[in-house]
């Protein structure tokens, strides 16, 4: 899976007494209503954020992972994180032949409403 949004918050890596190291990232999507999402980079793939920077835009590779913990009192309680293995810096000039391409394609598409003159409307709002 993929993620592309803004680089809102870059943390310092963490080192474990078991020499676990792990290090998070925050982006802010970009869809209509924005999401902050934590990405954790684990051991080797720490070093992917050395060349990040907060405010950059980014894809991000991830997976998602479950895992499940029964506490003392034997209630089972289930955990998900995102993992991060993969991220590409996402250049402006990128977006711009996807979206001069889109709107050469979309020319010839009329505009006019298909449903003008449909007064059945029977949404409740």
């Amino acid at each position: 899976m993929e993620l592309q949004g803004t680089v809102k918050k870059l943390f310092d890596a963490q080192t474990f007494a078991s020499g676990f190291q792990k290090r998070e990232m925050v982006i802010l999507t970009q869809e209509q209503y924005p999401q902050p999402i934590n990405i954790e980079f684990l051991s080797d793939k720490i070093s992917l954020l050395d060349n990040i920077a907060e405010g950059e835009n980014v894809k991000v590779g991830i997976n998602i992972r479950g895992r499940e913990w029964t506490s003392p009192q034997g209630e089972t309680k289930y955990f998900n994180s995102i993992t991060g293995w993969r991220v590409e810096k996402v250049s402006e000039n990128n977006a711009e032949p996807t979206q001069a391409m889109s709107s050469q394609t979309t020319s010839s598409v009329s505009n006019e409403n298909p449903f003008a003159g449909d007064d059945d409307d029977d949404l409740p709002f």
